[in-house]
């Protein structure tokens, strides 16, 4: 993988982590037409998703800081009850993680028609939250494992994760500022564990024999400085609700995808 390759995917994963538009299926389509594939693309896509951690981070530090001491006071609160729902909606990723890791790998092969069908599926996921009746409820536990399992299905290359979590939420009646944020911290927990098991398991060393330790530095920076501008940009789209733009987009690129597939 060269720098300029490494830059243009980091950049890709930074923008797209955060508009619901699929980052997994976007870095398919630019690894695939940057001839990026197999091993060297998994190594990669591994480390700019911790550039993407790194910016929701910086984006939301002083609220992650309240959301902390107040849930480590162990007191009713909704900060704690916040953390809490956060807790309950990584599970459903855990087990996905640990039980289907293999298939869920194999998914990410150069499947361009698998990765169109998704991105329609998103589509139609976004058109469904546009419609839905603004309301001002609090998410509840029962509810945040229901946006959990939107996330864990969104492993899926091509079901964007923050369009499938923020679309379940809006969809489950959860107020638009509440659902926002929590699409974008619930993710931090399974990426920093994922991104912990690769470091201690040699999975970075690894990345940087095959991609090579100049092109991952880059990829991660790139990933983090398009992660910000767009996890910033998101949120004050989500809480205009204009969501239709990117149901248009997915529709336009997942059609496409597709017809690349097949002919």
């Amino acid at each position: 993988m060269t720098l300029i390759e490494a830059i243009i995917l980091g950049i890709v994963q930074g923008l797209t982590e955060f508009l619901p538009v699929s980052s997994s299926g976007h870095l398919e389509i630019a690894s695939a037409l940057l001839g990026v594939q197999g091993e060297e693309n998994l190594a990669f896509t591994t480390v700019v998703h911790g550039g993407t951690v790194l910016s929701t981070i910086v984006v939301f530090w002083k609220y992650i800081g309240r959301l902390l001491s107040g849930f480590f006071k162990f007191k009713p609160s909704p900060e704690f009850h916040f953390c809490l729902n956060l807790l309950v909606s990584c599970l459903p990723i855990l087990l996905v993680g640990t039980l289907l890791k293999e298939p869920v790998e194999s998914l990410f092969s150069g499947n361009l028609l698998l990765v169109g069908a998704m991105l329609l599926v998103t589509g139609v996921l976004l058109t469904f939250a546009q419609k839905a009746a603004p309301r001002h409820r609090t998410m509840t536990l029962k509810e945040a494992f229901i946006v959990g399992i939107a996330q864990a299905l969104a492993v899926i290359p091509g079901l964007s994760r923050s369009g499938a979590t923020i679309s379940t939420g809006l969809m489950l009646g959860i107020k638009r500022e509440e659902v926002a944020s929590f699409s974008f911290l619930m993710a931090l927990i399974p990426i920093i564990g994922a991104n912990l098991l690769e470091l201690f398991g040699g999975g970075f060393a690894e990345a940087a024999t095959v991609v090579g330790a100049g092109s991952l530095l880059a990829g991660f920076v790139a990933s983090f400085v398009a992660g910000t501008l767009a996890c910033r940009l998101m949120i004050r789209l989500v809480q205009r609700g204009n969501l239709i733009g990117f149901a248009f987009y997915c529709a336009v690129i997942g059609l496409i995808a597709i017809g690349v597939s097949l002919f």
